[in-house]
């Protein structure tokens, strides 16, 4: 009874996380750890109540873990395949095949450090199997997380739209950047239609070392040809990354008088990372995603996977071993009670 009066502990901290109504990591991380130790709360009172069912339960997940994962893996590799020969061959476009291929090893990684034998064979073998267990649980966390937050209400009514840039080809406005701006062009046009006064839009992006001018001129182009007026349109041309986006963003909006609610243009996968940094950089704003083709949508959430990783990744440290250390406890409540 102790794991799942935990999980139901778990389950009411995220209610009171989910009633901020913020971008949050943490959702995602209380929710799925709510079902997981529900889940080895229900296995705990099998064991002890009914020990043939909790065979054939751990039976049942021993199998399909295998198989969800050799289903995955084929994705990958396949989506990773996709990639390169549509995006080429950079890292960022190079995670999906990589994260498939990792999977197949995986187990014959696994069966090589046993079969090296002795303590430090197994230890090593225990210390690969925590840290592929962590991340794996991390990554689900992650993807619950910006589920969670785009689910979100979103202001029908806001004073300004900032449009995140994603770079130019050739000066131009490609097809990931156009879903930005088409989704901010139907945000203002909902806006003007709902009655009230029609929202400033703030494209922001600054000049590449590979791009012939800023990205928020060709951005600020391409409202104003589809019927946003050029009085309304207040490019910020100086940001490198999101989080210079964001806070430079936040200048203009001082400057145009604006007020909350504020509204964030993104593109789908990015969704959560912006939302946490709006929460320092543009306090007040609501992060919404546009979509990208379905192809490089896998590729894109493990970059933004591993660039949370790496921002946080002293925090990752130390999650690990708690995460370690909750395993083995886990497995002594249930199995050596």
């Amino acid at each position: 009874m102790l794991l799942l009066a935990f999980a139901a502990l778990l389950l009411v901290v995220f209610a009171v996380a989910r009633a901020r109504q913020r971008a949050q990591l943490r959702e995602g991380t209380l929710l799925v750890a709510a079902v997981v130790f529900a889940a080895l709360g229900v296995l705990q009172l099998l064991v002890q109540t009914d020990p043939d069912a909790a065979r054939a339960a751990i039976l049942v997940v021993a199998v399909a873990v295998p198989v969800v994962v050799a289903v995955l893996a084929v994705f990958l590799i396949t989506n990773g395949i996709t990639m390169l020969r549509l995006e080429g061959r950079s890292l960022a476009n190079l995670l999906s095949l990589i994260a498939g291929i990792g999977l197949v090893a995986f187990p014959f990684v696994l069966l090589a450090l046993l079969a090296w034998g002795g303590l430090g064979g197994f230890l090593v073998a225990a210390l690969v199997v925590l840290i592929a267990g962590y991340a794996a649980a991390a990554f689900v966390a992650f993807l619950v997380s910006s589920l969670l937050y785009a689910a979100l209400p979103v202001p029908r009514t806001p004073t300004a739209i900032v449009v995140l840039g994603s770079g130019l080809i050739d000066g131009r406005v490609p097809p990931l950047l156009r879903g930005r701006l088409d989704r901010a062009i139907a945000a203002w046009q909902r806006a003007v239609r709902a009655g009230g006064v029609a929202p400033f839009v703030i494209p922001s992006g600054g000049q590449g070392p590979d791009e012939p001018r800023a990205e928020a001129e060709a951005m600020a182009d391409y409202l104003r040809e589809r019927g946003i007026p050029a009085d309304l349109v207040h490019p910020e041309t100086r940001s490198l990354n999101t989080r210079e986006n964001l806070a430079f963003s936040r200048a203009i909006v001082g400057e145009i008088g604006a007020s909350k609610p504020l509204l964030v243009v993104t593109s789908d996968y990015h969704v959560l990372r912006a939302g946490l940094l709006a929460r320092r950089e543009l306090p007040g704003a609501r992060v919404v995603g546009a979509r990208t083709a379905a192809y490089f949508v896998p590729s894109a959430f493990l970059r933004e996977y591993v660039a949370l990783l790496n921002r946080q990744r002293w925090m990752h440290v130390v999650f690990a071993l708690v995460f370690g250390v909750a395993l083995v406890s886990v497995y002594a409540v249930i199995f050596l009670t």
